[in-house]
């Protein structure tokens, strides 16, 4: 666990065009997942779009869970290896994997027990309900395997390495490509599952990616230890990692928590607007591929430069990927404004349906730039070890903006009003974040432990 990736020496450019590109195929095969479940479920009709617009918000928390620590391993290794401790690393990966699963199969638990209430305060209505506890009691099963594999890979990422987890989230996504249509409509020898089948292809999914991983992980890398139970070094790697964990996660979960309410407040208004913006928030994760690819990247290197103490150069590939990406994002928006129907057509034959998916690309891509930003800063905040800094970012921009913002425009505009305030809150907070993005120097100290 060198530099042999040339996170420390090698042009910022070069080294984060080299990361970002293996992240984009990881980023596109990982979004594809959620793409092409939208795409043959609406095929069933609106009825199961909407129902499975509904498990987004509910399966983003548990995805928000190992985003959390996932920046906390990918945080906390790197400064381990950046500094010159492999040895360590290896042995707090160990013990991050092992609080991932722990914590996954509880949540997982309850969530399996309290499906049909938690969907119901969402605001599902009763012939949705059964859908989605279709759908969800597979997915409660295989999200420990989810979360196993996400960590793992963001490991993999930490060490310089961003190729590996393309290829297997690229070997992940063809097997869900493959299962979707087989089991949503019952080709050949399969039976007809529909939104069950589509849960069921997703999870099988994930052990085959899992599987690939540990190999990588244990075997081919050999980027984690297996030590002997030690309760008080368990003890201090989980704090160490929670001192990231928490806050990201925290902050992660804020955005399907917001997107739950602002869900509720449209399904009582329309629930094809509900199809549309469970749609929408899909698609919405292709149109930001690149700033998810590149803030993968980003991570790993502000953190090993600053574990090198070379706070300069790790300040230096923020503003450059910050430059980077509000140009690239406002110039993707110039062909959505023409494409924005035909897009939508692909997700949806009701034509109200198509009217809100439409207007919903029209205007939220407007903001991708700044959004973008925040996305970035947010990243780069954790690996200075200001992980608050970044929860109380995204709380501004959630709830003292975005919400009040959304609740107003709904009661003026409607559904219009609401969709509406969302990139007008992305712009603002945009703003604010290049300017936080200025002023950071230097990391918090971490304290050593021997």
């Amino acid at each position: 666990m060198n530099d042999r990736h040339g996170l420390l020496t090698q042009p910022i450019g070069r080294v984060l065009l080299k990361m970002t590109l293996p992240n984009l195929i990881g980023a596109l095969t990982i979004l594809g997942f959620g793409i092409v479940d939208t795409f043959f479920i609406s095929q069933l009709g609106t009825e199961s779009l909407a129902a499975i617009s509904f498990t987004f918000p509910v399966a983003l928390i548990i995805v928000s869970l190992c985003i959390g620590i996932g920046a906390g391993v990918s945080t906390y290794l790197g400064r381990l290896i950046g500094s010159g401790q492999p040895d360590k690393a290896k042995v707090f990966l160990h013990d991050a994997l092992l609080l991932t699963f722990l914590l996954t199969t509880l949540i997982s638990t309850f969530g399996s027990i309290l499906v049909e209430p938690i969907f119901s305060l969402l605001g599902a209505n009763d012939s949705s309900l059964p859908l989605i506890k279709n759908y969800m009691l597979v997915w409660f099963l295989g999200a420990p395997m989810l979360t196993l594999l996400m960590v793992g890979n963001q490991a993999l990422r930490a060490t310089g390495d961003t190729k590996s987890p393309a290829k297997i989230m690229l070997y992940s996504s063809i097997i869900n490509f493959v299962l979707d249509p087989l089991l949503i409509f019952g080709i050949g020898p399969f039976p007809r599952m529909e939104i069950q089948g589509a849960a069921i292809a997703t999870v099988a999914s994930w052990m085959v990616g899992l599987v690939f991983a540990i190999n990588l992980l244990v075997f081919k890398s050999k980027v984690v230890d297996f030590p002997d139970v030690d309760m008080q070094r368990i003890k201090y790697n989980w704090q160490q990692l929670a001192r990231i964990a928490q806050p990201a996660a925290l902050m992660n979960l804020l955005n399907p928590v917001t997107n739950a309410i602002l869900m509720g407040m449209l399904a009582r208004m329309d629930q094809a607007a509900v199809a549309a913006f469970g749609a929408g928030t899909r698609l919405e994760s292709i149109l930001l591929m690149v700033v998810t690819g590149l803030s993968s990247s980003l991570m790993p290197f502000v953190a090993q430069n600053l574990g090198a103490g070379q706070h300069q150069r790790a300040q230096g590939a923020l503003m450059l990927s910050i430059k980077f990406i509000f140009v690239f994002q406002m110039a993707m928006y110039l062909p959505l404004i023409l494409l924005a129907e035909p897009i939508a057509r692909i997700f949806s034959q009701d034509p109200t349906v198509i009217e809100w998916l439409s207007f919903y690309i029209m205007i939220m891509p407007a903001a991708y730039g700044p959004l973008g930003v925040i996305i970035l800063v947010g990243t780069s905040l954790n690996a200075y070890h200001r992980p608050m800094y970044s929860l109380l970012l995204n709380i501004c921009r959630l709830f003292l903006l975005m919400l009040p913002l959304a609740a107003i425009g709904a009661y003026y505009g409607g559904i219009k009003g609401l969709l509406i305030a969302l990139p007008i809150t992305n712009a603002i907070m945009g703003a604010v974040c290049y300017i936080v993005a200025r002023q950071i120097s230097e990391p918090l100290h971490i304290p050593q432990h021997n």
